[in-house]
């Protein structure tokens, strides 16, 4: 069989575009359908990073710092913050999507195809786009997801913004001051908190009882708290029942909650793109809308891999980079790689951040008994940076075994997501907690949380030994009486 490629990557996912590139690096011939990339990911964390500097500014005086404004019109300056804010989100976006262009992926070897296709198996398996057959050995499938919309009554009449055009929409135009935020998934408690700092009223509706269904219940209480301490309203085990018009004011009906708002945001999950793929004529299934894949994240049809959203599970572009990467090597070469994802770090850009890798306490103490399993925790408000910086909400909760192996943590502070990234290479290379205890990291800085936690693993190990315990206070006694 004559084949145009060693692979042929469908989608214009971040991670399809990831996979592309690093194809071409390893000499293989690459083609790319439908290099189309949703730049709204970008929008929302430049105007986090904007939220983040306004809330600082408020908080300056308690820092000794006071500035003052000519502007007394707080409403003007707030219109001209928002747009603003926008302009340099627009422009942050530009110089991401240049990076990857048409031209600069072909310039490094991708062959770029612009169009929908889909497969045929018949008179043998190739992808079918714009005229053309793409014949390769193998196909990789990362043509990412669009908004799932929950059926509410009225939902659809009264009219709603999703997380792939809520930035777009508000270009050029005026800064609704209500929100309702429907859906507890990372995204939306991200926007909830940034539409809170430039000033908007906003409420943000989850059907689960903490505003994310798989965190940590203690991490997800201190992050609920934060978030009501920045004005964002949390109606917890509230599932939306009716979206209504009442004189033209949109109401939503939220378990016994009657809301009013200037606007609704959609942000209950995502659902993959590939229905328009044909991908039951070439013997590709897939179950509750996501592709069935094996542990190699190859579909049912061998010669067909997927990765990022269209396999469900973590919807982290970190995370669908790592399966493409898996994926991609599996495609090119012997298919031997198997994901992993007990060392993969994810991260939630609030404020402060949350990050968590491995396993939380409640799913440790599924997999073991609970006697070989200890809880570390600490707080920020013990180091000194957090102290120095203001920044001292949050904790660092590491789960290890008794004999000192990491299985998972959760942070919950600043530098989160640097911090994570150090419990993930710990756990993916063995390193156990006592070796993070022994840490002398510079001084002041945020890593203190790390080492001052880890400690707690030979602490308590001590305090469940009598023996031990009894041992050292005769030798110590033994020391003081020796003359």
């Amino acid at each position: 069989m004559t084949v145009d490629y060693d692979v042929v990557i469908i989608g214009g996912s971040l991670a399809g575009y990831y996979a592309a590139l690093a194809a071409t690096q390893l000499r293989a011939t690459v083609a790319l359908v439908q290099p189309k990339v949703d730049y709204g990911f970008t929008h929302h964390h430049a105007l986090t990073e904007i939220g983040k500097l306004a809330q600082k500014l408020k908080d300056a005086a308690g820092f000794g710092i006071h500035a003052t404004y000519t502007d007394t019109s707080e409403k003007c300056h707030i219109s001209m913050a928002w747009q603003e804010a926008m302009l340099y989100a627009q422009s942050v976006a530009s110089n991401l999507q240049e990076q990857y262009s048409p031209a600069i992926l072909a310039a490094q070897g991708v062959d770029v195809i612009v169009g929908s296709g889909q497969f045929q198996s018949s008179p043998q398996l190739a992808f079918a786009v714009n005229n053309r057959l793409l014949r390769a050995h193998t196909y990789l499938l990362a043509s990412g997801s669009r908004p799932e919309i929950p059926e509410i009554e009225g939902l659809q009449a009264t009219g709603y913004l999703t997380l792939s055009n809520i930035w777009q929409s508000l270009q050029g135009a005026t800064l609704p001051k209500n929100w309702v935020i429907i859906g507890g998934i990372p995204q939306s408690i991200e926007i909830a908190q940034t539409l809170a700092r430039f000033g908007c009223s906003v409420t943000l509706v989850v059907k689960h009882p903490y505003v994310l269904a798989y965190l940590d219940p203690e991490i997800a209480t201190l992050l609920q708290a934060q978030l009501e301490v920045e004005g964002v309203r949390v109606l917890t085990e509230k599932p939306v029942t009716q979206v209504r018009v009442i004189e033209n004011k949109k109401w939503i009906q939220a378990g016994d909650k009657a809301i009013e708002t200037d606007e609704i945001l959609v942000a209950t999950g995502q659902q993959p793109n590939f229905e328009s793929l044909n991908l039951a004529a070439v013997g590709v299934k897939w179950h509750r809308r996501s592709l069935v894949v094996n542990n190699k994240l190859q579909t049912t049809n061998h010669r067909i891999y997927a990765c990022g959203d269209v396999i469900g599970g973590y919807d982290f572009a970190n995370i669908a980079n790592y399966e493409a990467k898996i994926a991609l090597n599996n495609a090119l070469f012997f298919p031997r790689l198997q994901v992993n994802y007990s060392s993969i770090p994810w991260g939630i850009f609030s404020v402060p951040m949350l990050a968590q890798v491995g396993l939380t306490e409640a799913q440790a103490k599924r997999l073991f008994s609970r006697d070989e399993i200890l809880v570390l925790r600490q707080y920020f408000k013990t180091v000194a940076s957090a102290q120095l910086r203001d920044e001292t909400t949050g904790m660092c909760k590491l789960i290890v075994l008794y004999d000192g192996e990491i299985l998972g943590a959760s942070i919950l502070g600043a530098e989160a997501g640097e911090l994570i990234n150090l419990i993930a290479l710990a756990i993916s290379q063995k390193i156990k907690v006592k070796h993070l205890a022994n840490l002398s990291p510079a001084y002041p800085s945020f890593s203190e949380i790390l080492e001052r936690t880890a400690r707690e693993w030979s602490k308590q190990k001590l305090n469940a030994n009598i023996p031990l315990q009894e041992f050292l206070e005769g030798f110590f006694h033994f020391c003081r009486n020796w003359n």
